[in-house]
C-alpha cells in the first residue's frame, strides 16, 4: 500500500515537472489596444500555452514606465517604440537587446486637413507644425535635417485634438492607427502621411529582451516568440474575437468598434505584414536596415557617430524564419 502511494506520488510529481509551463512576464509600452492584438490573442487563444508558456502581459500607460523593468529581472520581455530607444539603451551600456520587430513601418505619421497640402513635400509650408517634446528630439531633427522642414513653424503637441480640428491649416505629429481614427470620429477629413513611407526606416513595436536570457536560455526566447507570431497572424487572419475580448477585458476604454477600425488602419497602411515580412514572416529584423536607420539618425543629428556598436542594438536569430506564415 505504502509503495503504491509512493509510486503515485512520484508519477503525479513528474507530470507536474513535466507540463509546468514556463513563466513569462511581458511588459507593454502603452494601455492595451489593438497594436498589441497578436500577443492578447496568443494568450487568449491558447498559443502561448501550446508553447509551454505561462504569459503574464503587464500593461504600459501614461503612467507607468516598464522600460527600466527589463534590465532590472522584474519582467522577461518588453514591447518598445522603436530603435532609437533600443540604441540608447546601448549606448547607455544597458544589456538588453531587440529580438522581434513586430510593426515593419513605424506608425508614426503627420496628419493634415484633406486638400490643404498637395503633398508631403508641401506640409513643410505649413504655418504650424504640432510635435511633442520627444518628436521634436528624434523625427523632427531628420524632417528639418532631409526634407526642408523649419523649425520656426514648431509648436508644442500637448496630445490633444483640438488646436487641429479648429484649424484647416493645422499639421501635427499621430500615431498612424490612433488620431487619424479620432479627427475622422470628430468629423474631419484627415490625410495621414507615415514617416515611414517618406524615409523614417526604423523599425517599431520591437520585443527586447536581456542579453543574458537570449544567451542563456535561448529556447524561452525563440517560443516567446515563434507564440507571438503566430498570435498575430491568427489576429489579423483568423477569428480574432478572442483577442479582442482580452483587449477590452485589459483595458474597458476600448471597444470592438475601436479595435476594429485600428485593425483595419494596420493593414491599409501597411504597418504589419508588409515589406520584407512578406518574405520571411512578422517580427522580421534584417540588420543591414537596423545600420541604415543608426546612420540615417547620424546623418539627422539624432545620434553621435561612433557612438555605440550596432551589432549589439538587435539580433535576427529569433526571426526570418517563416513561423506561421501558413496561417494567412
Amino acid at each position: 500500500m505504502i509503495t503504491k502511494l509512493i509510486v503515485s506520488l512520484t508519477a503525479t510529481l513528474i507530470a507536474s515537472t513535466v507540463w509546468a509551463n514556463d513563466k513569462v512576464a511581458f511588459a507593454t509600452n502603452w494601455l492595451a489596444q489593438g497594436g498589441h492584438g497578436g500577443f492578447y490573442q496568443a494568450l487568449a487563444d491558447g498559443t502561448y500555452e501550446k508553447y509551454g508558456l505561462d504569459v503574464d502581459i503587464q500593461m504600459g500607460g501614461p503612467q507607468m514606465n516598464n522600460r527600466p523593468m527589463l534590465p532590472a529581472g522584474k519582467v522577461d520581455f518588453l514591447m518598445t517604440g522603436n530603435l532609437l530607444l533600443s540604441m540608447d539603451s546601448v549606448r547607455n551600456e544597458i544589456p538588453t537587446i531587440v529580438v522581434a520587430s513586430y510593426f515593419e513601418k513605424d506608425p508614426q505619421a503627420i496628419i493634415a486637413h484633406k486638400g490643404q497640402y498637395s503633398g508631403w513635400d508641401d506640409l513643410a509650408n505649413a504655418p504650424e507644425i504640432l510635435v511633442s517634446k520627444d518628436g521634436q528630439f528624434s523625427f523632427w531633427k531628420w524632417m528639418t535635417a532631409e526634407h526642408g522642414f523649419k523649425d520656426e513653424s514648431l509648436r508644442p503637441y500637448g496630445y490633444n485634438l483640438a488646436a487641429f480640428l479648429n484649424d484647416k491649416k493645422m499639421v501635427q505629429q499621430a500615431y498612424g492607427t490612433a488620431e487619424p481614427i479620432y479627427a475622422a470620429a470628430a468629423g474631419a477629413d484627415v490625410e495621414t502621411f507615415l514617416l515611414a513611407d517618406q524615409g523614417w526606416s526604423t523599425y517599431s513595436t520591437t520585443i527586447e529582451a536581456r542579453v543574458d536570457m537570449v544567451e542563456n536560455n535561448p529556447d524561452l526566447v525563440q517560443r516567446f516568440i515563434d507564440a507571438s507570431t503566430v498570435g498575430w497572424y491568427n489576429y489579423l487572419y483568423g477569428d480574432n474575437s478572442a483577442g479582442n475580448a482580452a483587449i477590452m477585458s485589459a483595458n474597458p476604454d476600448q471597444t470592438l468598434e475601436k479595435l476594429v477600425k485600428e485593425t483595419k488602419q494596420l493593414k491599409s497602411l501597411g504597418i504589419i505584414d508588409s515589406g520584407n515580412q512578406l518574405e520571411v514572416g512578422i517580427g522580421a529584423i534584417d540588420m543591414a536596415r537596423v545600420q541604415a536607420f543608426y546612420d540615417l539618425a547620424v546623418e539627422a543629428g539624432i545620434l553621435e557617430a561612433g557612438s555605440l556598436d550596432v551589432s549589439k542594438v538587435a539580433t535576427s536569430q529569433f526571426v526570418n524564419k517563416k513561423v506561421g506564415m501558413d496561417l494567412k
